[in-house]
């Protein structure tokens, strides 16, 4: 084990602490030590204890931030806790990497920025998609011009799935906005490149068994004149491309992040400046006047930069032990929960109205 690894303890060992952190640590053995979970079920601790000998178990959040041992914590409980438990963490003295939804109302989300700047360099949120393979390369994509001025993207994620668990609950914060939401919404505001002018929004329950929404659209409008579309569901049969990139010079779509099919304007060719006329054209000829030349390829998604979301550990490890920054800023964490807080008030019959007091966790809060 490298000296320099960080030991981590992770608070919450279900579908997230135990099925997506775990495996994500146990990529980079010499960069981050698992020496502590937290969990309020015993049989879970117990059933994780025996796959993993020598981590430490506990079933008190106390004890547990107060291990010596263990210097950062990966918060992977329900999402009403993530706020108050991040907070602890920090109180305690740990680094704090934060699930997302990383909070459920804006005010919770500055108070996250206050513990931010009373512990400087200590808080993480939890956007990994911002490393995604297809999304950084598309991103490269649209910075090479080969696209021309950039007037329009659409993201998707579709399914179709009569979920049932406590994120289908609203008063669970639950619903596809806290779950795919905070993902493509920090993606969109990325590739937005301009502050947010407007907000549109539409959310739905379609397939879900529970009363939050599983369908929604919501509509981004840059300073910069630049619309962002995102589609995210779980009751669409047939799904569109994940990614649609549209430029005054050509397009690119991805369907499943695999690979990126362009068309775009071969770059020595001059986009004619003559006006249009309004003369009645003549019976032979075009109406369209100069046809474009086109470039058509598919190229297989290998971004330049080398990012990738399972990697997400690895940049945290840099972070902390060489002091490289982290491309996730605060304050870009607290502009999704913002854009996210519009998007309930547009949609009152979605807003929560009770969070669950999670029964469960009452120990731990």
């Amino acid at each position: 084990m490298n000296k320099k690894a960080i030991k981590i303890g992770i608070w919450g060992i279900g579908r997230a602490g135990w099925g997506m952190h775990i495996p994500e640590l146990n990529q980079y053995p010499d960069e981050f030590q698992v020496v502590a979970v937290c969990d309020c079920l015993a049989e879970r601790l117990k059933k994780f204890g025996e796959e993993n000998p020598g981590v430490k178990l506990f079933e008190n959040a106390d004890d547990f931030l107060a291990d010596p041992e263990m210097e950062f914590v990966a918060v992977a409980v329900p999402s009403p806790l993530h706020v108050n438990f991040g907070i602890r963490a920090l109180n305690a003295g740990k680094y704090v990497f934060l699930e997302k939804p990383v909070a459920l109302s804006y005010s919770d989300a500055l108070r996250l920025k206050a513990a931010a700047l009373k512990f400087p360099d200590r808080l993480f949120f939890r956007h990994n998609r911002r490393f995604e393979e297809c999304f950084n390369h598309i991103r490269e994509v649209i910075r090479s011009g080969i696209l021309g001025d950039v007037y329009e993207i659409k993201m998707c994620r579709h399914n179709f799935d009569f979920r049932a668990d406590w994120q289908t609950i609203i008063d669970c914060g639950g619903g596809q906005l806290n779950n795919w939401g905070p993902h493509l919404i920090d993606q969109a505001l990325q590739l937005l490149e301009s502050p947010v002018e407007s907000v549109w929004s539409d959310l739905k329950n379609i397939a879900a068994r529970g009363d939050a929404e599983d369908h929604l659209k919501v509509i981004l409008r840059g300073t910069n004149h630049r619309v962002i579309d995102i589609e995210i569901s779980g009751g669409v049969a047939l799904p569109s491309p994940v990614y649609a990139v549209y430029g005054d010079r050509g397009s690119l779509i991805s369907e499943d992040e695999q690979d990126i099919k362009l068309k775009y304007i071969r770059p020595e060719f001059k986009i004619p400046d003559d006006p249009a006329s309004p003369d009645t054209p003549p019976v032979a000829g075009s109406f369209c006047g100069v046809r474009p030349e086109w470039i058509r390829k598919t190229i297989m998604t290998a971004p330049a930069c080398g990012w990738k979301s399972s990697a997400i550990y690895h940049y945290l490890y840099l972070a902390i032990r060489e002091n490289q920054p982290f491309p996730v800023k605060t304050d870009e964490a607290m502009e999704v929960v913002r854009i996210t807080e519009l998007i309930k008030k547009q949609n009152p019959q979605f807003a929560t109205r009770k969070f669950c007091d999670f029964n469960h966790q009452k120990e731990n809060e």
